[in-house]
């Protein structure tokens, strides 16, 4: 599948899901992104996709790697509406 249409999926559902933080930008948590069934049937590797949204300067998140279980509470902050 091509990554900027995976990307593009992936601002979608940080929109859907997220809300706005303090400084006006939409932002979720990893695990609800993770759990969520929607995500789930949407991104076979939704890990690799943040990694190449994060490359593209389209979301922020303080992890190198985001697992499962431990990264549950990281804020997906949304760049680019």
């Amino acid at each position: 599948m091509n990554v900027d249409h995976e990307v593009k999926l992936l601002v979608r559902e940080i929109q859907r899901l997220g809300s706005k933080n303090d400084d006006g930008q939409t932002s979720v948590k990893f695990g609800v992104l993770f759990n969520d069934d929607q995500c789930a049937n949407i991104f076979e590797a939704l890990v690799g996709t943040l990694k190449a949204a994060k490359r593209k300067k389209i979301v922020r998140f303080e992890a190198e790697l985001l697992l499962q279980g431990v990264h549950d509470n990281v804020d997906i902050i949304l760049l680019q509406e």
